[in-house]
């Protein structure tokens, strides 16, 4: 394996300086309240007005709009709802006899609260309204809270607002950032603290969402985004160039990686970059250059399998795969937040309208995490009933387990019931 291209930072750069600033804010709202938030959000953003979007501002907003961007907004709602539809489908519950008269089985229950948030600082992320709102309610949600930063005095982006709308969300709060976060965990303005936190965002909400991990439920551990090509011979240099660079621009600190098993078109890639990244205005284009600059890495790997071995040490966010046999790279790749297979797809199209949901685990987390989906707004919880019947066996072996592990109290509570049940009967009810 060799690399072209080294990064000289890596997605863990600068996590220290973050928590620190994200812990003192997260103290300092808990502690103030609606009135700490409120001060974030005038210092930060320079907003004054309202927090809690109202119904008449969300139908202003779809108003301002063109027919064109409603339809398009339809488009991708559309299709969002279709797969967290098929994803939910997917999920059953059941029941089962396990032994005679014993019965256990599953169920599915929507978590009661939902905090989404939708990042609209640089980039006004209109699919990330559609993604997580619309997601949750098909999982069945209840109460559904959005919220995301405002632009200055022009308050939260109007596509933003229809998206949320459209999507369902109950309550939208124009508020953004660490505040934002921290005003959904713990309730404020709404009334509703958050179950779970789910929604892409800067490193700075990444790191909100890592701390209050345990006081409320969390989509993954993610930061800023990412995106891996593998590339063989067949590959469109200037395709991938385009697609690396697609989402560099999301911020200086956003990872680019290519794996190529062609010297000849690494390189090809390489001398394009430069090109594309000149087609961006700015801050896009600032974001992008150095993003690639200190994040992106090129690697040739002698062998697909070499290629796959890498990859999947990524573990990145965005996976494409621009090469021969895609069905090979289906069955062999493991991790990763989402996979496009082929040319003829894109990151791009995944972030947008495509349907699958792109709040996706990144530094690494896709070893172990998928996407957000129906799954992350429902518990599957386990329940249980028995006849006396099935307390004979059940209750014997679990008092004589309880003593081999020298919890008493454990076994007496199955001593009692066979006392009762079976008076008449002697068990052997000691440790083995």
């Amino acid at each position: 394996m060799i690399y072209l291209k080294k990064a000289d930072k890596s997605p863990t750069t600068g996590e220290e300086d973050t928590r620190r600033i994200v812990q003192d804010m997260l103290a300092k709202i808990e502690n103030g309240g609606e009135d700490m938030a409120r001060e974030y959000a005038e210092n930060l953003d320079k907003w004054t007005g309202d927090i809690i979007v109202t119904s008449e501002e969300i139908t202003a907003a779809g108003e301002r709009l063109s027919q064109r961007a409603r339809d398009d907004i339809h488009f991708a709602y559309d299709r969002v709802k279709k797969f967290a539809e098929a994803q939910l489908a997917s999920m059953q519950e059941f029941e089962t006899e396990l032994s005679p008269g014993l019965i256990a089985g599953q169920k599915l229950i929507p978590v009661h609260t939902a905090g989404c948030y939708v990042p609209g600082g640089r980039y006004a992320h209109i699919a990330s309204a559609i993604m997580s709102v619309t997601t949750a309610k098909v999982a069945g949600v209840k109460n559904v809270i959005a919220c995301s930063p405002t632009r200055g005095s022009e308050g939260v982006h109007p596509s933003i607002l229809y998206a949320a709308g459209l999507a369902g969300a109950d309550t939208i709060l124009a508020l953004g950032g660490v505040q934002g976060i921290a005003a959904m965990a713990f309730g404020l303005f709404s009334g509703h603290p958050a179950d779970v936190l789910v929604g892409p965002g800067n490193r700075f909400v990444a790191e909100a969402k890592r701390i209050l991990y345990g006081r409320v439920g969390i989509d993954m551990f993610a930061g800023p985004t990412e995106i891996a090509v593998i590339a063989d011979e067949t590959a469109d240099p200037d395709i991938v160039a385009s697609d690396l660079i697609s989402q560099a621009e999301h911020g200086f600190d956003s990872p680019a990686w290519l794996i190529s098993m062609s010297e000849e078109i690494a390189e090809q890639v390489i001398e394009r970059i430069k090109s594309c990244i000149a087609r961006l205005s700015e801050p896009n284009k600032a974001a992008a250059e150095n993003a690639w600059r200190d994040y992106g890495e090129v690697i040739i790997a002698e062998t697909r399998e070499e290629a796959v071995k890498q990859s999947d040490i990524y573990a990145p966010e965005h996976l494409e795969v621009h090469t021969k046999d895609l069905e090979w790279w289906l069955a062999e790749l493991s991790n990763y937040g989402s996979l496009f297979l082929g040319e003829e797809t894109t990151v791009t199209y995944g972030d947008k309208a495509s349907g699958p949901n792109h709040i996706l685990p990144t530094k690494g987390a896709a070893r172990y995490s998928g996407g957000l989906s129906v799954g992350k707004f429902i518990k599957t919880v386990t329940w249980q009933r028995m006849n006396r019947e099935a307390n004979r066996d059940v209750g014997a072996v679990s008092a004589r387990i309880s003593r081999a592990e020298g919890m008493e109290g454990h076994a007496l509570a199955g001593d009692d019931r066979l006392h009762k049940y079976f008076p008449d009967e002697q068990f052997e009810l000691k440790a083995s």
